[in-house]
Protein backbone atom coordinates (compact mmCIF):
# COMPACT_ATOMS: atom_id res chain seq x y z
CA UNK A 1 0.00 0.00 0.00
CA UNK A 2 1.45 3.37 -1.05
CA UNK A 3 1.80 6.34 1.28
CA UNK A 4 -1.04 8.11 -0.50
CA UNK A 5 -3.48 5.27 0.01
CA UNK A 6 -2.32 4.73 3.61
CA UNK A 7 -3.85 8.11 4.33
CA UNK A 8 -7.21 6.41 3.90
CA UNK A 9 -6.71 4.77 7.32
CA UNK A 10 -7.25 8.24 8.79
CA UNK A 11 -9.52 9.75 6.14
CA UNK A 12 -12.27 7.11 6.26
CA UNK A 13 -12.87 7.23 10.08
CA UNK A 14 -12.82 11.05 9.98
CA UNK A 15 -15.33 11.06 7.11
CA UNK A 16 -17.64 8.57 8.85
CA UNK A 17 -17.55 10.53 12.11
CA UNK A 18 -18.20 13.78 10.24
CA UNK A 19 -21.22 12.25 8.48
CA UNK A 20 -22.60 10.94 11.79
CA UNK A 21 -22.43 14.46 13.23
CA UNK A 22 -23.43 16.41 10.10
CA UNK A 23 -26.46 14.43 8.86
CA UNK A 24 -28.87 14.40 11.87
CA UNK A 25 -31.23 17.37 12.06
CA UNK A 26 -32.02 16.69 15.73
CA UNK A 27 -29.54 17.40 18.57
CA UNK A 28 -26.99 14.68 19.37
CA UNK A 29 -26.37 14.23 23.09
CA UNK A 30 -22.81 13.27 24.07
CA UNK A 31 -22.54 13.27 27.84
CA UNK A 32 -23.70 16.70 28.98
CA UNK A 33 -22.93 18.32 25.61
CA UNK A 34 -25.69 18.75 23.03
CA UNK A 35 -24.45 18.95 19.43
CA UNK A 36 -26.75 20.63 16.91
CA UNK A 37 -26.84 23.36 14.29
CA UNK A 38 -27.00 26.77 15.95
CA UNK A 39 -29.18 29.08 13.86
CA UNK A 40 -29.01 32.86 13.96
CA UNK A 41 -31.66 35.51 14.35
CA UNK A 42 -32.41 35.83 10.64
CA UNK A 43 -33.12 32.08 10.32
CA UNK A 44 -35.23 31.30 13.41
CA UNK A 45 -36.59 34.73 14.34
CA UNK A 46 -36.11 36.42 17.69
CA UNK A 47 -35.29 39.80 19.19
CA UNK A 48 -32.62 42.34 18.29
CA UNK A 49 -31.89 45.10 20.83
CA UNK A 50 -29.54 48.06 20.59
CA UNK A 51 -28.54 49.33 24.05
CA UNK A 52 -26.99 52.76 24.57
CA UNK A 53 -25.11 54.24 27.53
CA UNK A 54 -27.59 56.35 29.50
CA UNK A 55 -25.21 59.07 30.63
CA UNK A 56 -24.90 62.84 30.03
CA UNK A 57 -23.00 63.93 26.94
CA UNK A 58 -20.27 65.33 29.16
CA UNK A 59 -19.71 62.00 30.93
CA UNK A 60 -16.57 60.04 30.13
CA UNK A 61 -17.41 56.53 28.90
CA UNK A 62 -14.29 54.38 29.09
CA UNK A 63 -13.64 51.44 26.78
CA UNK A 64 -13.09 49.29 29.88
CA UNK A 65 -16.57 50.03 31.27
CA UNK A 66 -18.21 49.31 27.89
CA UNK A 67 -16.30 46.05 27.54
CA UNK A 68 -17.32 45.02 31.06
CA UNK A 69 -20.93 45.89 30.25
CA UNK A 70 -20.73 43.81 27.05
CA UNK A 71 -19.46 40.77 28.96
CA UNK A 72 -22.18 41.10 31.62
CA UNK A 73 -24.89 41.55 28.97
CA UNK A 74 -23.56 38.48 27.14
CA UNK A 75 -23.62 36.41 30.33
CA UNK A 76 -27.15 37.58 31.13
CA UNK A 77 -28.40 36.88 27.61
CA UNK A 78 -26.92 33.38 27.45
CA UNK A 79 -28.03 32.66 31.00
CA UNK A 80 -31.56 33.70 30.09
CA UNK A 81 -31.64 31.62 26.90
CA UNK A 82 -29.92 28.61 28.39
CA UNK A 83 -27.69 28.21 25.32
CA UNK A 84 -24.70 30.02 23.86
CA UNK A 85 -26.46 31.49 20.82
CA UNK A 86 -26.92 35.12 21.87
CA UNK A 87 -24.74 37.48 19.85
CA UNK A 88 -23.52 40.50 21.84
CA UNK A 89 -21.22 43.08 20.25
CA UNK A 90 -20.07 46.60 21.04
CA UNK A 91 -21.07 49.14 18.40
CA UNK A 92 -19.08 52.35 18.36
CA UNK A 93 -18.06 53.90 21.68
CA UNK A 94 -21.33 53.79 23.63
CA UNK A 95 -23.64 51.12 22.19
CA UNK A 96 -24.09 47.35 22.51
CA UNK A 97 -25.99 45.26 19.97
CA UNK A 98 -27.75 42.13 21.26
CA UNK A 99 -29.31 39.41 19.08
CA UNK A 100 -31.44 36.77 20.80
CA UNK A 101 -32.39 33.98 18.36
CA UNK A 102 -35.62 32.21 19.26
CA UNK A 103 -36.65 34.72 21.96
CA UNK A 104 -40.41 35.37 21.88
CA UNK A 105 -40.88 37.92 24.67
CA UNK A 106 -39.00 41.13 23.78
CA UNK A 107 -40.21 43.06 26.83
CA UNK A 108 -38.92 40.42 29.26
CA UNK A 109 -35.63 40.13 27.37
CA UNK A 110 -35.06 43.88 27.46
CA UNK A 111 -35.88 43.99 31.17
CA UNK A 112 -33.25 41.37 31.98
CA UNK A 113 -30.59 42.84 29.69
CA UNK A 114 -30.90 46.53 30.53
CA UNK A 115 -31.39 46.53 34.29
CA UNK A 116 -28.33 47.81 36.10
CA UNK A 117 -28.71 45.00 38.65
CA UNK A 118 -26.94 46.68 41.58
CA UNK A 119 -27.75 44.76 44.76
CA UNK A 120 -27.24 46.25 48.23
CA UNK A 121 -27.84 45.02 51.78
CA UNK A 122 -28.73 48.22 53.68
CA UNK A 123 -28.85 48.73 57.45
CA UNK A 124 -32.27 50.16 58.43
CA UNK A 125 -31.79 50.05 62.18
CA UNK A 126 -34.47 49.19 64.73
CA UNK A 127 -37.59 50.43 63.01
CA UNK A 128 -41.15 49.26 63.59
CA UNK A 129 -42.87 46.51 61.59
CA UNK A 130 -45.22 49.11 60.05
CA UNK A 131 -42.28 51.28 58.95
CA UNK A 132 -40.53 48.25 57.47
CA UNK A 133 -43.61 47.26 55.46
CA UNK A 134 -44.12 50.80 54.20
CA UNK A 135 -40.57 50.93 52.82
CA UNK A 136 -41.01 47.97 50.43
CA UNK A 137 -41.12 49.35 46.88
CA UNK A 138 -39.71 52.73 47.85
CA UNK A 139 -36.45 54.31 46.72
CA UNK A 140 -33.62 54.71 49.21
CA UNK A 141 -30.67 57.08 49.27
CA UNK A 142 -27.65 54.99 50.26
CA UNK A 143 -23.96 55.72 50.78
CA UNK A 144 -22.91 53.16 48.13
CA UNK A 145 -20.67 53.61 46.24
CA UNK A 146 -20.44 57.10 47.80
CA UNK A 147 -22.97 59.42 49.40
CA UNK A 148 -24.61 61.42 46.57
CA UNK A 149 -23.39 65.04 46.59
CA UNK A 150 -26.82 66.53 45.77
CA UNK A 151 -28.80 65.06 48.66
CA UNK A 152 -31.37 67.51 49.97
CA UNK A 153 -30.90 68.71 53.55
CA UNK A 154 -32.66 66.50 56.07
CA UNK A 155 -32.70 63.44 53.80
CA UNK A 156 -31.84 60.21 55.58
CA UNK A 157 -28.87 58.44 53.99
CA UNK A 158 -28.74 54.73 54.77
CA UNK A 159 -25.56 52.71 55.17
CA UNK A 160 -24.86 49.88 52.75
CA UNK A 161 -23.46 46.94 54.70
CA UNK A 162 -22.55 44.90 51.64
CA UNK A 163 -23.14 44.98 47.88
CA UNK A 164 -23.77 42.33 45.23
CA UNK A 165 -20.11 41.95 44.30
CA UNK A 166 -19.78 39.48 47.20
CA UNK A 167 -22.34 37.08 45.67
CA UNK A 168 -20.77 33.79 44.61
CA UNK A 169 -23.78 31.59 43.74
CA UNK A 170 -27.39 32.55 43.04
CA UNK A 171 -30.38 30.28 42.38
CA UNK A 172 -34.19 30.26 42.50
CA UNK A 173 -35.69 28.21 45.33
CA UNK A 174 -39.03 27.63 47.04
CA UNK A 175 -39.21 29.10 50.55
CA UNK A 176 -42.39 28.23 52.45
CA UNK A 177 -44.34 28.04 49.19
CA UNK A 178 -42.95 31.30 47.78
CA UNK A 179 -40.38 31.95 45.08
CA UNK A 180 -37.12 33.18 46.57
CA UNK A 181 -33.51 33.83 45.55
CA UNK A 182 -30.98 31.73 47.44
CA UNK A 183 -27.41 33.04 47.54
CA UNK A 184 -23.95 32.12 48.80
CA UNK A 185 -21.32 34.73 49.62
CA UNK A 186 -17.57 34.73 49.08
CA UNK A 187 -15.28 34.69 52.11
CA UNK A 188 -15.12 38.49 52.43
CA UNK A 189 -18.88 38.87 52.08
CA UNK A 190 -19.58 36.03 54.52
CA UNK A 191 -17.37 37.72 57.12
CA UNK A 192 -19.19 41.06 56.68
CA UNK A 193 -22.57 39.34 56.92
CA UNK A 194 -21.49 37.40 59.99
CA UNK A 195 -20.23 40.52 61.78
CA UNK A 196 -23.29 42.60 60.97
CA UNK A 197 -25.93 40.00 61.88
CA UNK A 198 -24.06 39.09 65.09
CA UNK A 199 -24.08 42.72 66.26
CA UNK A 200 -27.53 43.74 64.99
CA UNK A 201 -30.04 41.08 66.06
CA UNK A 202 -33.48 42.72 65.99
CA UNK A 203 -32.54 45.29 63.32
CA UNK A 204 -34.01 45.38 59.83
CA UNK A 205 -31.76 44.75 56.82
CA UNK A 206 -33.21 46.06 53.56
CA UNK A 207 -32.43 44.19 50.35
CA UNK A 208 -32.21 46.90 47.70
CA UNK A 209 -31.97 46.45 43.92
CA UNK A 210 -31.05 49.54 41.91
CA UNK A 211 -31.89 51.70 44.97
CA UNK A 212 -35.42 50.22 45.27
CA UNK A 213 -36.35 48.15 48.34
CA UNK A 214 -37.53 44.70 47.28
CA UNK A 215 -37.52 43.02 50.69
CA UNK A 216 -36.83 44.10 54.28
CA UNK A 217 -36.38 41.15 56.67
CA UNK A 218 -35.50 41.43 60.35
CA UNK A 219 -32.27 39.92 61.65
CA UNK A 220 -33.56 37.24 63.99
CA UNK A 221 -30.23 35.57 64.74
CA UNK A 222 -26.59 35.73 63.61
CA UNK A 223 -26.08 34.33 60.11
CA UNK A 224 -22.69 32.68 60.08
CA UNK A 225 -23.00 30.28 57.16
CA UNK A 226 -22.39 32.85 54.41
CA UNK A 227 -25.69 32.01 52.71
CA UNK A 228 -29.23 33.34 52.76
CA UNK A 229 -32.28 34.04 50.63
CA UNK A 230 -34.18 37.00 49.22
CA UNK A 231 -37.98 36.93 49.20
CA UNK A 232 -40.41 39.49 47.87
CA UNK A 233 -43.61 37.90 46.51
CA UNK A 234 -41.86 37.13 43.21
CA UNK A 235 -43.57 35.36 40.34
CA UNK A 236 -41.49 32.48 38.87
CA UNK A 237 -40.52 34.73 35.95
CA UNK A 238 -39.52 37.64 38.21
CA UNK A 239 -37.47 35.34 40.43
CA UNK A 240 -35.70 33.86 37.40
CA UNK A 241 -34.93 37.26 35.88
CA UNK A 242 -33.63 38.63 39.18
CA UNK A 243 -31.42 35.57 39.65
CA UNK A 244 -29.90 36.12 36.19
CA UNK A 245 -29.21 39.80 36.96
CA UNK A 246 -27.57 39.03 40.28
CA UNK A 247 -25.67 35.95 39.05
CA UNK A 248 -23.88 37.86 36.31
CA UNK A 249 -23.18 41.06 38.18
CA UNK A 250 -24.10 44.72 38.03
CA UNK A 251 -23.57 46.86 34.95
CA UNK A 252 -20.81 49.44 35.41
CA UNK A 253 -22.87 52.04 33.51
CA UNK A 254 -26.63 52.45 33.04
CA UNK A 255 -28.01 51.46 29.63
CA UNK A 256 -31.17 52.40 27.79
CA UNK A 257 -32.83 50.84 24.76
CA UNK A 258 -31.98 52.85 21.65
CA UNK A 259 -34.16 50.63 19.46
CA UNK A 260 -35.40 47.06 19.23
CA UNK A 261 -37.09 44.87 16.65
CA UNK A 262 -38.68 41.46 16.56
CA UNK A 263 -38.24 39.02 13.68
CA UNK A 264 -41.10 36.55 13.39
CA UNK A 265 -40.29 32.81 13.31
CA UNK A 266 -42.21 32.34 10.06
CA UNK A 267 -39.96 34.84 8.27
CA UNK A 268 -36.88 33.12 9.67
CA UNK A 269 -38.12 29.66 8.64
CA UNK A 270 -38.83 30.92 5.13
CA UNK A 271 -35.29 32.32 4.88
CA UNK A 272 -33.86 29.01 6.12
CA UNK A 273 -35.90 27.00 3.61
CA UNK A 274 -34.85 29.21 0.69
CA UNK A 275 -31.21 29.09 1.81
CA UNK A 276 -31.24 25.29 1.92
CA UNK A 277 -32.84 25.08 -1.52
CA UNK A 278 -30.29 27.49 -2.98
CA UNK A 279 -27.43 25.56 -1.36
CA UNK A 280 -28.67 22.21 -2.69
CA UNK A 281 -29.14 23.61 -6.19
CA UNK A 282 -25.65 25.11 -6.20
CA UNK A 283 -24.06 21.92 -4.84
CA UNK A 284 -25.90 19.78 -7.40
CA UNK A 285 -24.71 21.94 -10.31
CA UNK A 286 -21.13 21.75 -9.07
CA UNK A 287 -21.32 17.95 -8.79
CA UNK A 288 -22.81 17.61 -12.28
CA UNK A 289 -20.25 19.95 -13.82
CA UNK A 290 -17.28 18.13 -12.29
CA UNK A 291 -18.58 14.71 -13.36
CA UNK A 292 -19.52 15.89 -16.86
CA UNK A 293 -16.38 17.84 -17.68
CA UNK A 294 -13.66 15.85 -15.92
CA UNK A 295 -15.29 12.41 -16.23
CA UNK A 296 -13.89 9.83 -13.77
CA UNK A 297 -11.58 12.27 -11.88
CA UNK A 298 -14.57 14.56 -11.57
CA UNK A 299 -16.64 11.80 -9.96
CA UNK A 300 -13.78 11.16 -7.52
CA UNK A 301 -13.62 14.90 -6.79
CA UNK A 302 -17.36 14.85 -6.07
CA UNK A 303 -16.76 12.10 -3.51
CA UNK A 304 -14.04 14.23 -1.90
CA UNK A 305 -16.44 17.19 -1.99
CA UNK A 306 -19.00 15.19 0.03
CA UNK A 307 -16.28 14.55 2.62
CA UNK A 308 -15.49 18.27 2.61
CA UNK A 309 -19.12 19.27 3.19
CA UNK A 310 -19.55 16.69 5.97
CA UNK A 311 -16.40 17.81 7.83
CA UNK A 312 -17.30 21.49 7.50
CA UNK A 313 -20.87 21.07 8.77
CA UNK A 314 -19.62 18.86 11.62
CA UNK A 315 -17.18 21.61 12.65
CA UNK A 316 -19.98 24.19 12.53
CA UNK A 317 -21.91 22.06 15.02
CA UNK A 318 -18.97 21.20 17.26
CA UNK A 319 -17.37 24.66 17.67
CA UNK A 320 -20.29 25.81 17.49
CA UNK A 321 -20.78 28.42 14.75
CA UNK A 322 -24.09 30.28 14.75
CA UNK A 323 -25.36 30.03 11.17
CA UNK A 324 -26.91 33.12 9.61
CA UNK A 325 -27.84 33.97 6.03
CA UNK A 326 -24.42 35.59 5.40
CA UNK A 327 -22.81 32.60 7.11
CA UNK A 328 -24.54 30.22 4.74
CA UNK A 329 -23.38 32.41 1.84
CA UNK A 330 -19.80 32.12 3.12
CA UNK A 331 -20.15 28.33 3.33
CA UNK A 332 -21.54 28.05 -0.20
CA UNK A 333 -18.72 30.26 -1.48
CA UNK A 334 -16.18 28.01 0.25
CA UNK A 335 -17.57 25.06 -1.75
CA UNK A 336 -16.58 26.96 -4.87
CA UNK A 337 -13.10 27.45 -3.40
CA UNK A 338 -12.83 23.71 -2.75
CA UNK A 339 -13.90 22.92 -6.32
CA UNK A 340 -11.44 25.46 -7.67
CA UNK A 341 -8.56 23.50 -6.14
CA UNK A 342 -9.74 20.33 -7.88
CA UNK A 343 -10.08 22.17 -11.19
CA UNK A 344 -6.46 23.34 -10.97
CA UNK A 345 -5.24 19.82 -10.12
CA UNK A 346 -7.19 18.16 -12.94
CA UNK A 347 -6.15 20.67 -15.58
CA UNK A 348 -2.50 20.18 -14.66
CA UNK A 349 -3.04 16.42 -14.60
CA UNK A 350 -4.54 16.45 -18.10
CA UNK A 351 -1.53 18.38 -19.36
CA UNK A 352 0.77 15.67 -17.99
CA UNK A 353 -1.37 12.93 -19.54
CA UNK A 354 -1.20 14.64 -22.93
CA UNK A 355 2.59 14.78 -22.52
CA UNK A 356 2.64 10.98 -22.24
CA UNK A 357 3.04 10.57 -18.47
CA UNK A 358 1.75 7.45 -16.74
CA UNK A 359 -1.43 7.99 -14.77
CA UNK A 360 0.11 7.77 -11.29
CA UNK A 361 2.89 10.15 -12.38
CA UNK A 362 0.37 12.58 -13.87
CA UNK A 363 -1.56 12.67 -10.57
CA UNK A 364 1.53 13.59 -8.52
CA UNK A 365 2.97 16.02 -11.06
CA UNK A 366 -0.40 17.65 -11.64
CA UNK A 367 -0.89 18.15 -7.90
CA UNK A 368 2.66 19.41 -7.35
CA UNK A 369 2.34 22.00 -10.11
CA UNK A 370 -1.14 23.10 -9.04
CA UNK A 371 -0.23 23.40 -5.35
CA UNK A 372 1.46 26.86 -5.45
CA UNK A 373 -1.66 28.37 -7.07
CA UNK A 374 -3.96 26.57 -4.61
CA UNK A 375 -1.82 27.69 -1.66
CA UNK A 376 -1.59 31.33 -2.70
CA UNK A 377 -5.27 31.70 -3.55
CA UNK A 378 -6.37 30.16 -0.24
CA UNK A 379 -3.93 32.25 1.79
CA UNK A 380 -5.27 35.37 0.05
CA UNK A 381 -8.81 34.35 0.93
CA UNK A 382 -7.87 33.69 4.56
CA UNK A 383 -6.21 37.13 4.81
CA UNK A 384 -9.42 38.68 3.48
CA UNK A 385 -11.46 36.69 6.02
CA UNK A 386 -9.22 37.95 8.82
CA UNK A 387 -9.75 41.56 7.74
CA UNK A 388 -13.51 41.05 7.45
CA UNK A 389 -13.65 39.41 10.88
CA UNK A 390 -11.71 42.30 12.44
CA UNK A 391 -14.00 44.81 10.75
CA UNK A 392 -17.14 42.99 11.88
CA UNK A 393 -15.84 42.66 15.44
CA UNK A 394 -14.68 46.29 15.68
CA UNK A 395 -17.85 47.86 14.29
CA UNK A 396 -20.45 45.38 15.49
CA UNK A 397 -21.25 44.15 11.97
CA UNK A 398 -22.33 40.60 12.82
CA UNK A 399 -23.34 40.03 9.19
CA UNK A 400 -19.75 40.53 8.02
CA UNK A 401 -18.31 38.58 10.95
CA UNK A 402 -20.51 35.52 10.33
CA UNK A 403 -19.61 35.51 6.64
CA UNK A 404 -15.88 35.70 7.45
CA UNK A 405 -16.00 32.87 10.01
CA UNK A 406 -17.81 30.34 7.81
CA UNK A 407 -15.75 31.19 4.75
CA UNK A 408 -12.46 30.86 6.67
CA UNK A 409 -13.45 27.50 8.17
CA UNK A 410 -14.53 26.29 4.74
CA UNK A 411 -11.24 27.37 3.16
CA UNK A 412 -9.27 25.62 5.91
CA UNK A 413 -11.15 22.36 5.38
CA UNK A 414 -10.83 22.71 1.58
CA UNK A 415 -7.04 22.85 1.97
CA UNK A 416 -7.18 19.58 3.91
CA UNK A 417 -9.35 17.88 1.30
CA UNK A 418 -7.18 19.14 -1.56
CA UNK A 419 -3.89 18.13 0.09
CA UNK A 420 -4.98 14.79 1.54
CA UNK A 421 -8.43 13.55 0.53
CA UNK A 422 -8.59 14.25 -3.22
CA UNK A 423 -5.02 13.08 -3.83
CA UNK A 424 -5.52 9.85 -1.84
CA UNK A 425 -8.82 9.10 -3.62
CA UNK A 426 -7.21 9.64 -7.03
CA UNK A 427 -4.42 7.16 -6.27
CA UNK A 428 -6.86 4.65 -4.75
CA UNK A 429 -9.12 4.54 -7.81
CA UNK A 430 -6.76 5.37 -10.68
CA UNK A 431 -3.38 3.74 -9.98
CA UNK A 432 -4.53 0.39 -11.40
CA UNK A 433 -6.15 1.82 -14.53
CA UNK A 434 -4.35 1.76 -17.89
CA UNK A 435 -4.84 5.14 -19.54
CA UNK A 436 -4.57 3.86 -23.11
CA UNK A 437 -7.59 1.62 -22.56
CA UNK A 438 -9.79 4.29 -20.95
CA UNK A 439 -8.88 7.70 -22.35
CA UNK A 440 -12.53 8.73 -22.58
CA UNK A 441 -12.85 8.32 -18.81
CA UNK A 442 -10.43 11.21 -18.44
CA UNK A 443 -11.51 13.45 -21.30
CA UNK A 444 -8.12 13.02 -22.97
CA UNK A 445 -8.01 12.28 -26.71
CA UNK A 446 -5.69 9.58 -27.98
CA UNK A 447 -2.24 10.46 -29.29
Amino acid sequence: MSKKTRNLIFIIPIAILALIIAIPTQPIQIGQKSIYTHLGLDLVGGVQVLLEADLPDTADITSESMDTARVIISNRANGMLGVGEALVQQVGNDRISVELPGETDPAAAIAVLGETGQLEFVDMGRISVEEARSLVGTTLVTDYPVTPPDVAPGTTVYHTVMNGSSLEQVSVVQDRGENAIAFNLDNEGAQKFRDYTSNNVGSYLAIVLDKEVISIPVVQQPITSGSGSISGNFTPEEAGDLAVQLRYGALPIPLKVANSRTIGPSLGQDSLRQSLIAGLIGFSWVVLFMAGYYRLPGVIADLALVVYVAITIALFKLIPVTMTLPGIAGFVLSIGVAVDANVLIFERMKEELRAGRRLNQAIDLGWDRAWPSIRDSNISTLITCTILFWFGNAFGASVVKGFAVTLALGVGVSLFTAIVVTRSFLHLFLDRITLSDHRRWFGVKGA
